[in-house]
């Protein structure tokens, strides 16, 4: 029998050598959501019959030893910003309240035809617009290890799923951090690929040039197993890129050994001091030093542009939010408000969408529709994508002296959920080291950096690749998880106590 806090990979080879099925690994997982999710709220929805009948067929194939993948069989969440046929997506908004697609998002039909059962979709900041999940037309998520602090967003219910054991695995989605800061927030593991090496069809879209699928998961392992499944080129996204997802897996092998030595290891000098807490300054000091100790060489590199980054990304993505979210208009699908009388068709747009979106999705709308107007464009949205060039720019030469770049994921730990809710300017700091990766679109991964000295809550330190270099992430990661594990005596998440408490 297996326990929910069995990792994905050792799911997959107690699935291959028959020590185990697949309803019994699925079934133990939606036990758990019954038990834990009243309290935690990752999930919005479950799909309990959906997904025993795939788990079903997952181990008539395992019988006939025809397995569709390694994974086959491996329980999954997924986020509900991607589409799932025949199952409700909604965003976390009110406006898609009960719309369920017609068809799956790519990595959703990936999912499907390796095997994966799909135990739910999971909760989210509205349309991804947050960094604390509170945004959620349907309540926050709790943060398992201390049920009275946010798990991070936009894609904390991901997160929590994985952390609270409710899910081996979970899809998330990364446009300013949404992957990485509820990753270090919660002690998960969190990628964000190179964009465009996951497919992008079927995401309901915030801002194109910035939104990525990734892996959530427990640990690095588990990550490159996922990513390389969803991963590779597909004709249904123009943003695609047409090259191999690579051996990320032989990454993780060849990370594991503990060896860093001949890996140059930036530390960003922008990404770090004022505004970061103590304890997360120290565990990724000490994370650090780990690294020098197995080898690596470590060099100071500055990025002096990263200093623009949170200011250029918050006129740059509610700018193309509130063109994508225009097709939220009451005359296609989802939610309709009708005022009394004889309305026109603008009424209709306007009742529907001032019930259908939060307070947050307002917020960004109107600044977004703002930066694009006439006589404004160029002053704000042209200015910031002058300045994104300048960030890439930074990216490049830094690159020229490292390997990889390392920072802090999260400023701090895990607030209490309420503290920043009415302070948009203050949970937006949440995203200042994450940023400047969607921007320039290179590959990041977060991993448990420890628990902070002031609160005993998770940290994470984030390990940043060039494009399509998203092997050295998944080297570097494995390595510093290796590391820090051998240094906790075990998995960091053994330690999280909240939903026992």
């Amino acid at each position: 029998m297996s326990h929910p806090r069995t990792t994905a990979a050792s799911l997959a080879d107690d699935l291959a050598a028959g020590r185990v099925t697949s309803v019994e690994v699925t079934q133990n997982h939606l036990d758990r959501i019954a038990e834990v999710d009243d309290r935690v709220h990752a999930f919005l929805q479950v799909d309990t019959e959906g997904a025993l009948a795939e788990a079903a067929a997952s181990d008539e194939r395992r019988a006939a030893g025809r397995p569709l993948s390694a994974l086959d069989g491996v329980p999954i969440a997924v986020k509900d910003v991607l589409a799932t046929r025949g199952l409700p997506t909604t965003c976390g908004s009110k406006i898609l309240e009960g719309w369920v697609p017609p068809y799956d998002a790519t990595v959703v039909r990936k999912l499907r035809e390796a095997g994966l059962p799909i135990l739910g979709k999971t909760n989210m900041d509205e349309f991804a617009m947050g960094s604390s999940t509170e945004h959620s037309a349907y309540g926050p998520t709790h943060n398992p290890w201390d049920l009275d602090r946010i798990p991070g967003g936009s894609g904390g219910g991901s997160a929590a799923a994985v952390a609270s054991y409710e899910a081996p695995l979970a899809l998330g989605t990364d446009t300013g951090g949404s992957i990485r800061q509820p990753g270090a927030v919660t002690g998960t593991v969190g990628v964000k690929p190179t964009y465009g090496g996951v497919s992008r069809y079927g995401l309901v879209a915030l801002a194109n040039s910035l939104d990525q699928v990734g892996p959530v998961t427990r640990t690095v392992e588990d990550a490159a197993l996922l990513h390389e499944l969803i991963g590779g080129h597909d004709p249904l996204d123009s943003t695609s890129i047409d090259a191999p997802v690579g051996d990320l897996v032989g990454a993780v092998r060849a990370g594991q050994s503990g060896d860093l030595s001949g890996v140059r290891i930036g530390v960003v000098k922008e990404l770090g001091g004022e505004g970061y807490q103590p304890g997360v300054l120290a565990r990724f000091q000490e994370s650090v030093d780990l690294m020098v100790g197995a080898g690596a060489e470590v060099v100071e590199v500055s990025c002096p542009s990263f200093v623009h980054a949170l200011a250029t990304y918050y006129l740059i993505l509610p700018a193309e939010a509130s063109s994508n979210l225009a097709k939220f208009d009451a005359m296609r699908y989802g939610l309709r408000v009708v005022p009394e009388g004889s309305p026109s068709a603008e009424e209709v747009m306007r009742a529907t969408r001032d019930a259908g979106f939060g307070d947050e999705v307002k917020r960004r709308i109107i600044l977004g529709t703002y930066a694009l107007s006439s006589g404004y464009y160029d002053a704000y949205y042209g200015q910031a994508q002058k300045v994104r060039t300048l960030i890439t720019r930074d990216f490049d030469a830094a690159f020229g002296q490292a390997d990889v770049l390392v920072s802090p994921t999260a400023p701090t730990t895990a607030f209490k959920l309420g503290e920043k809710l009415d302070d948009p300017l203050a949970m937006y700091l949440n995203d200042l080291a994450t940023i400047p990766a969607n921007l320039a679109g290179v590959p990041g991964i977060s991993v448990p950096s420890g628990l902070a000295d002031e609160d005993g809550l998770p940290a994470g330190v984030q390990v940043l690749a060039p494009a399509l270099a998203d092997d050295r992430v998944y080297r570097v990661g494995a390595a510093l998880e290796k590391l820090l594990t051998d240094q906790w005596g075990g998995p960091l998440l053994d330690r999280a106590t909240g939903l026992e408490s």
